[in-house]
């Protein structure tokens, strides 16, 4: 078994389905408490039929451009705000006022910018039925590879891996990949590594944000972290002559 196979199957059986992507209408009737790390809202754990509705998947897409360069929690607030002025929709939203929908957004950070790439991406989805190419996705300005990795993922259910600074951090930190290694270069590790199964992209990519949150927070030292422990072969190398 290759050494990523191994870390996503720790990973899952210390943390178990992380249910992602979170879904507003989930978050109303459901309140989740699936991690030591607190209780979550809108995910789904073992239920990977989601998204069902077109709404749902447009929102799901927002989401990803909102939480560029910000924490969740900010971009939920704006995606909340756009829920209820109607503004998860193809149609409202590029139609809507761009001052009041630069308000609606603002918690998230970065409004002007984002409202713009929301705007763009709305009338990209618009014109383009069914699943987007990643390059089509990546040409729209402001679509990097994280935020067309993240649509295509859990939007449209194609296992393209999606790399953050979480997963970044990690593979680096037990020496998988070197400092320089650019985000291509990650993602490519890691799907070379899977078999192509959306399922398994998205528990994998929650997993390790999941795991990040408990042993990569600033202070924390790696030597702690349970990967580290098992995988890491300086780790290892230096265990076995102590």
């Amino acid at each position: 078994m290759n050494q990523l196979k191994e870390i996503y199957e720790m990973l899952y059986s210390l943390y178990g389905p992380q249910g992602w992507w979170p879904l507003l209408e989930l978050s109303n009737d459901r309140h989740i408490n699936i991690t030591k790390s607190g209780s979550l809202k809108g995910y789904h754990p073992g239920d990977y039929s989601y998204p069902k509705t077109e709404a749902q998947k447009l929102e799901i897409c927002i989401g990803a451009v909102l939480t560029q360069n910000t924490s969740w929690l900010q971009a939920e607030k704006a995606l909340k705000a756009l829920k209820i002025n109607n503004l998860i929709n193809i149609d409202s939203l590029i139609k809507a006022d761009s001052v009041k929908t630069k308000e609606l957004i603002r918690p998230a950070g970065y409004f002007n910018q984002k409202y713009e790439r929301l705007i763009l991406l709305a009338k990209f989805l618009k014109a383009h039925k069914g699943t987007p190419e990643r390059d089509a996705l990546l040409s729209i300005k402001g679509i990097g590879p994280e935020t067309a990795d993240s649509i295509l993922l859990y939007a449209f259910r194609v296992p393209s891996f999606v790399v953050d600074a979480y997963t970044r951090r990690i593979v680096q930190g037990l020496g998988l990949v070197v400092e320089k290694s650019t985000y291509d270069e990650i993602k490519k590790i890691f799907e070379d590594s899977l078999k192509k199964d959306y399922k398994t992209y998205q528990e994998y990519h929650a997993l390790l944000v999941e795991h990040a949150k408990r042993h990569y927070k600033r202070g924390d030292s790696i030597e702690n972290c349970p990967l580290f422990q098992r995988f890491n072969k300086k780790h290892l190398l230096k265990s076995n002559h102590r």
